[in-house]
């Protein structure tokens, strides 16, 4: 049976941090003296009053999880965070219906970056930070967060750590988890600091800066301006394509890099390698396409083609330029690097590189056995040889992707949307990347002009792209809510 006194437990627990980082958003409002100051001081009363409420009907839980209670916990935090976190859209009075408010928080949380909001630029500071603080937070995982800086709130916590991981493999740096989120964690807020300075350093004023800084290293996508069109400077853009790229790194293979000084493993790393072959194939393959049909110059088709590259395989959604105008060929590898993915173990949505690289190896034993049949072939990734159980579960989670794809897509035809803008949503949505292709839904346009019906379809989607698909549909069969 599940544990639903300790489940309401936790989500009290973890709403109650929710309602802190609401109180960060009232800050910056105080800053600026904007009227919503009002706005988060409710917003962060009601979440905290719910969650003082969710505590006492957990208050005598024991503090052990089941694998089914993290499942469970996992796939509601993510919607009761956006439930909650919608309450300043709501409140402020904008014209954002329930529907709306509820994508644009979902979108913020699974770092899709996809907007419903016509005119960012008409939000005050506190909103257009509480949307990149939900990115921000939403960037390594919510649970993963609470894990990092309060592990006794999460009892069963690897349990739940394996819910909300992404990546078919899990490597560890430290034998305790708490421990091991702590220093992803600070990686992560290291890069983001970096990130942030960097931006100001070239010219960025402050909340400029620290808004695209907590974007660009959740690989999410907001924007504080209207479209997702970087146009601050050529240098700008630079950094931003770096610290996409090392966004999209597994987090424990940056540790072991730059923290151990193990160099040597980012060279040996198969997922790496993979990962940087295809950045330079894309990006030399769209440079000659944008000089040869484009006129693009040598400069301008190298920081254009290696920022979309960068911003679609890493998921982030940001865009220098207009990809929807460029030959139609773009849009086919610019889809594929959103179906692919960056590591796993990044911020990064996706299929994930090294899913893509067990299934190559996979398809090459079985070409190797039909000259060889009697032959053993293990497969192997980093040196290690991966488990079959764990290849089966790789052609399950591939087989449902594909399948959810297809299905999102054929919705999408039926409603009216055109194939191409059906076929972009539908792997933007998988994927988290938030940006289409074409000039309905693209890179400097909004999702606004969809149906409510859609809209909750694409909420759901974004959940269990985010999710990695497995974590959320578990909960939809038969057999998971059995007693036995």
């Amino acid at each position: 049976m599940i544990n639903w006194k300790l489940i309401s437990k936790i989500l009290g627990s973890l709403l109650f941090l929710e309602a802190l980082f609401m109180a960060l958003c009232l800050a910056m409002s105080a800053i600026y003296s904007e009227p919503d100051l009002l706005v988060f001081v409710i917003s962060a009363c009601i979440t905290g009053a719910s969650a003082s409420l969710f505590r006492y009907f957990g208050h005598d839980a024991e503090n052990t999880l089941s694998r089914r209670d993290a499942y469970v916990v996992v796939t509601l935090t993510w919607v009761v965070f956006s439930v909650f976190g919608m309450l300043p859209f709501l409140i402020q009075g904008s014209p954002l219906s329930l529907t709306d408010a509820f994508f644009e928080t979902m979108s913020g949380f699974t770092t899709t970056g996809a907007t419903v909001i016509d005119d960012v630029e008409s939000l005050s500071h506190g909103l257009l930070f509480w949307r990149s603080l939900m990115q921000w937070i939403g960037g390594l995982g919510i649970v993963f967060f609470t894990i990092a800086i309060l592990p006794s709130m999460v009892g069963g916590s690897v349990k739940v750590f394996a819910a909300e991981a992404t990546g078919p493999m899990r490597s560890k740096m430290h034998p305790r988890l708490s421990t091991n989120a702590k220093w992803i964690w600070s990686i992560y807020l290291l890069l983001t600091v970096a990130c942030g300075f960097s931006f100001w350093a070239c010219g960025m004023n402050w909340f400029d800066a620290t808004n695209y800084s907590m974007s660009t290293t959740a690989t999410g996508g907001f924007s504080t301006h209207n479209g997702t069109i970087f146009l601050a400077s050529p240098t700008i853009e630079y950094l931003a394509i770096l610290f996409q790229f090392l966004a999209g790194i597994n987090f424990t293979l940056l540790y072991l890099s730059f923290f151990k000084f193990r160099f040597s493993s980012l060279v040996r790393n198969s997922e790496f390698k993979l990962y940087v072959i295809t950045i330079i194939v894309a990006t030399m393959w769209i440079m000659y396409l944008l000089i040869t049909r484009m006129g693009y110059d040598v400069e301008a088709a190298l920081r254009s083609s290696l920022f979309q590259v960068v911003s679609f395989m890493t998921t982030t959604g940001l865009s220098n330029t207009d990809a929807g105008a460029w030959p139609h060929v773009t849009w086919v590898i610019l889809g594929v690097l959103m179906f692919m993915g960056a590591c796993a173990g990044s911020t990064t949505g996706g299929f994930k590189s090294i899913r893509l690289l067990m299934l190559l190896r996979v398809l090459r034993n079985e070409f190797h056995h039909i000259l060889h049949p009697n032959a053993v072939l293990p497969v192997r990734v980093g040196g290690q040889t991966v488990p079959t159980a764990r290849l089966v579960t790789l052609l399950a989670f591939f087989t449902l992707y594909i399948l959810m794809f297809l299905i999102t897509a054929a919705i999408m035809v039926l409603s009216g949307i055109d194939v191409t803008n059906a076929f972009t949503i539908a792997f933007s949505l998988m994927s988290n990347v938030g940006a289409g292709l074409d000039t309905n839904i693209g890179p400097q346009m909004s999702w606004a002009d969809l149906s409510d019906g859609l809209k909750w379809l694409c909420s759901f989607l974004m959940l269990v792209g985010r999710l990695e698909i497995m974590a959320v549909l578990v909960l939809f069969t038969r057999s998971f809510w059995k007693k036995s």
